[in-house]
């Protein structure tokens, strides 16, 4: 055996192929690990109730509300004052109808805002301006339209960018001229002064294109 061959069978890493094969299994190996790693990473370092709340929100979207109701209340059952939680539930019961449900748990997460709110809390501000409008909408399909307009504009005072409106995106997909809280609070508030009793404000065209606020 000569010199070059003594080294080949010494040092096996003097042979391209073989140095190229292992780059790329440990390549394949670095990025298995990092993958294992991140989503161990997010699932430990993910608050409590977070992934659970964001299969809610798939369910939302997909209008399977007790499925979406389920995972709300997983996630309160491992973080019982979850925002996020909260709200889920509330647009569960309210999108599938069970009003009074909605109204419930819609006053409930209010009261824990105000109650539980630092000034500084921006994300805790736009989610009580979302309540107040989400209830608002549920009160004014009641008719009860002085108490809807009271929410509307406890919405717009508490964070008027939270609830400004549809952006660009969802204006060209669902309507050209969508309702918004402004516009309804300003609709209700021209008209409110000589509403009779029992009657009724809604503008059915207008109305189905209000939509729901989830921060």
């Amino acid at each position: 055996m000569d010199r070059i061959q003594l080294m080949a069978s010494l040092n096996p890493f003097s042979n391209p192929q073989v140095t190229r094969r292992f780059i790329v299994l440990m390549a394949i190996a670095t990025f298995v690990m990092f993958s294992i790693w991140a989503v161990v990473k997010s699932y430990t370092q993910t608050p409590l109730g977070d992934y659970e709340v964001r299969q809610g929100d798939i369910f939302l979207s997909d209008e399977k509300y007790d499925d979406a109701l389920e995972r709300f209340n997983a996630a309160l059952s491992v973080s019982p004052t979850h925002r996020g939680a909260m709200m889920g539930r509330a647009l569960s019961f309210m999108l599938s109808g069970r009003t009074q449900e909605a109204e419930t748990e819609l006053t409930n997460l209010i009261d824990f805002l105000k109650g539980n709110l630092e000034a500084d809390d921006r994300t805790g501000t736009g989610t009580l301006a979302a309540a107040y409008n989400n209830r608002a909408i549920l009160l004014d399909r009641q008719c009860r339209h002085k108490e809807a307009l009271a929410d509307y504009i406890a919405a717009l005072t508490t964070d008027e960018v939270a609830v400004k409106g549809p952006g660009l995106i969802d204006k060209i997909l669902y309507s050209a001229n969508p309702s918004t809280p402004l516009k309804r609070a300003q609709f209700l508030h021209q008209r409110i002064d000589t509403l009779k009793e029992g009657e009724c404000l809604l503008m059915p065209e207008k109305d189905a294109e209000e939509r729901v606020y989830k921060p």
